[in-house]
């Protein structure tokens, strides 16, 4: 199916969100350092996405084959239940990114820039949002990435990323024997739409999680996907 490569995303730090994280003072020294990093990182970052139209071929109980290839996780099967079309998508902060952030070795200075390489990848994800709504219309949408529940372990990445061949060739993302992503500032998963927002965080009993979007909900996984949390 169609399958698209976004080279040419603009990145613009969140020099405010920097500030507000590490509590940074203006006219500090941190500060001057920060600003000088953020219009490096500006000026070299190249973040990238690919994505695709895939259609959903067949469903079981707990599996879904998509293009030909198949994904096991009950959550992911019981989401795409009135789905007959997915995006599948990887987005990264670019190698180049990664490639200067390696330079980088005061340890405070390598926690400023690993957050502007969050940054690059995020604003490579909302470009692929903003693309699919403006070229499908697809409404309220929903993402599940592999790894982020135990139901779609990391080894799903494995599948996901055969969709588009080779993706080192195309935006210089490879997985690890662990199924890790290298840059590491990169994201992949499936993109749906949906007419019942889900966050895999509603799954999820992790406490004190940084980057929880959702409460836990152990009743949906009990209702909805048939989970017993015991």
């Amino acid at each position: 199916m169609e399958q698209r490569i976004i080279e040419n995303i603009p990145f613009k730090v969140d020099r405010g969100n920097l500030f507000e994280t590490y509590h940074v003072e203006e006219g500090s020294d941190d500060s001057k350092r920060i600003d000088q990093l953020i219009t490096e990182a500006e000026k070299i970052a190249k973040p990238k996405a690919i994505y695709k139209l895939s259609t959903i071929d067949e469903k079981t109980e707990n599996t879904v084959i998509i293009d030909q290839t198949k994904f096991t996780s009950r959550v992911l099967r019981v989401n795409l239940d009135e789905v007959h079309r997915t995006f599948p998508f990887i987005v990264t902060c670019g190698i180049e990114l990664e490639e200067w952030s390696l330079k980088i070795i005061d340890m405070m200075e390598q926690f400023w820039v690993d957050s502007i390489k969050e940054q690059a990848a995020l604003q490579a994800y909302q470009t692929v949002q903003i693309e699919l709504e403006d070229r499908y219309r697809l409404g309220m949408t929903s993402t599940m990435n592999p790894g982020s529940l135990e139901d779609w372990p990391m080894k799903e990445q494995v599948p996901l990323f055969s969709l588009f061949g080779d993706p080192k060739k195309l935006i210089g993302v490879t997985l690890t024997d662990s199924f890790l992503m290298v840059p590491i500032k990169s994201v992949s998963g499936i993109i749906f739409p949906t007419n019942s927002k889900f966050e895999s965080c509603q799954l999820c009993p992790r406490k004190n999680c940084p980057g929880r979007r959702a409460p836990y909900d152990p009743e949906l996984g009990e209702s909805k996907y048939h989970f017993n949390h015991g």
